[in-house]
């Protein structure tokens, strides 16, 4: 048995390596047992206990059939889709019909990858969820019978669709005159945005279903974006997006061709809010977020904190405390009102609606934006490693051998409880960290001009390089 762990946002494995029918079945079981034990007897307005969802991964239905079977077999009352969905519509569902939506993707993930997330309440599943599910796994033998299938359902995307018309203006956002274009890098949200806009809106990259995710990491950063930079421009789209591969991540691309960054990208959201929407309550982001959002909040009076990296961390206190915005790297946002998880196109319809309320393109929104609380060049830096690190250990060590000035600027606090984070002066900061999904050293930073992040980066690689 492989050591089957959850991370930042599920177990995900190498498919044949860790990620195989033997261990997806143990987890199936585990979570049947988990399930039986943590069930409600009355489900309040939810009308079923379980859903099983899945991406367009290699062998994805696969793996979906088997983990709803073994439910099944253990007395769940459980509905398995007919067809590859986005993660987002999972969370829905878990938000609106089901106790609990598993979804079998690894996000945004090499192609060799496969994984499992777990939905309750509309968000990732608790950190103290998941411990208490791993601790069950290989506990019972698989109750499992070759052959044994459980009827496909379909139609139950609507249900997101219907969420997300009862959360964005769609009339006001409808109103723009234009067209976007979207890079679904063939990934499972594949036809969504027509659905919403029709397709005579909509100029489309990338949405056959090919689980090879045309030779690339699905995953909507800027170096994987040129050709929806160049479609936006060539069309003249109002803008463009892009998804990973299950829907949940998004990148955005301004009328000129322009990669917003998500500390950008959240800060707009966040500024419309606050201003135009009188947001009130606590201001949560992941550490690896920028100073935008916390200028924002210290603007407004407004309670602001940084969080690990994983939306689960705002999701677990969404659900305990009057948490009025919450944001994470990955394009994951959300707000009073919403279900507390990623949800890339609903992202994009709000964006649009604010473009319609204030009448102005997206990059003049983020010019204002940078105009009233300064200008942010942020940047990520990813290195391959051969074996994990221990993200509290990296950080005490690089901890040590930092300078009381960097690059002749004064570090004004050190964070560790997620990697190592300088704030300098200013609110300008440089993170250090493991990612929990995959085997990468991040380095991020961001500063008011390219140069200058830049060359904290290269400080960083040089801190690396000692530590090594």
């Amino acid at each position: 048995m492989a050591n089957i762990h959850f991370g930042t946002d599920g177990w995900r494995g190498v498919i044949a390596w860790d990620f195989t029918f033997d261990n997806v079945r143990m987890m199936a079981q585990a979570l049947a047992d988990f399930i039986n034990l943590n069930a409600p007897s009355e489900l309040g307005n939810k009308t079923n206990i379980a859903a099983v969802g899945y991406d367009r991964r290699f062998l994805s239905d696969k793996f979906a059939a088997d983990i709803a079977s073994i439910l099944k077999l253990n007395k769940i009352d459980v509905v398995l889709l007919d067809k590859p969905v986005s993660t987002p519509v999972m969370s829905c569902l878990s938000y609106t019909k089901f106790w609990i939506c598993i979804m079998v993707t690894a996000s945004h993930n090499p192609p060799h990858y496969n994984g499992i997330k777990i939905k309750i309440d509309g968000g990732p599943i608790s950190s103290k969820l998941t411990k208490e599910i791993e601790e069950l796994i290989g506990q019972k033998s698989v109750l499992y019978i070759p052959g044994h299938q459980v009827d496909a359902v379909s139609g139950l995307e609507k249900i997101y669709f219907k969420y997300i018309g009862s959360k964005v203006n769609l009339k006001k956002a409808l109103s723009l005159k234009g067209k976007i274009a979207v890079d679904y890098m063939h990934g499972s949200a594949a036809g969504y945005f027509e659905q919403i806009l029709g397709e005579n809106r909509v100029i489309v990259l990338n949405d056959s279903h090919d689980p090879c995710f045309g030779g690339i990491k699905p995953e909507p950063k800027e170096s994987s974006l040129s050709a929806l930079k160049k479609a936006v421009i060539a069309n003249k789209c109002l803008l463009g997006a892009a998804f990973d591969g299950d829907g949940d991540r998004t990148a955005i691309i301004d009328e000129k061709g322009k990669y917003l960054t998500p500390c950008s990208v959240s800060a707009l959201v966040l500024n419309h809010l606050v201003k135009n929407k009188k947001l009130k309550g606590h201001v949560l982001q992941c550490i690896s977020m920028g100073y935008l959002n916390k200028r924002i909040a210290r603007a407004a009076g407004l309670d602001f904190e940084e969080v690990p990296v994983g939306f689960k961390y705002i999701s677990e206190r969404t659900a305990l405390e009057d948490i009025a915005f919450g944001a994470e790297e990955s394009g994951g946002y959300c707000w009073n009102g919403l279900m507390p998880e990623r949800d890339g196109l609903t992202l994009v319809m709000y964006i649009l609606e604010i473009m319609a309320a204030r009448k102005m393109s997206l990059s003049e929104l983020v010019k204002e934006l940078e105009k009233q609380y300064g200008t942010s060049c942020y940047q990520r830096r990813d290195f391959e490693i051969s074996k994990p690190v221990d993200r509290g250990t990296l950080a005490e060590k690089l901890k040590k051998k930092l300078p009381k000035k960097i690059l002749g600027r004064a570090v004004s606090e050190v964070y560790t409880f997620d990697g190592l984070k300088i704030i300098l002066d200013n609110d300008e900061w440089l993170l250090i960290r493991p990612s929990g999904t995959e085997p990468l050293l991040r380095l991020y930073c961001e500063t008011a001009n390219k140069k200058q992040t830049e060359e904290f980066l290269n400080f960083g690689e040089k801190l690396l390089s000692a530590f090594k």
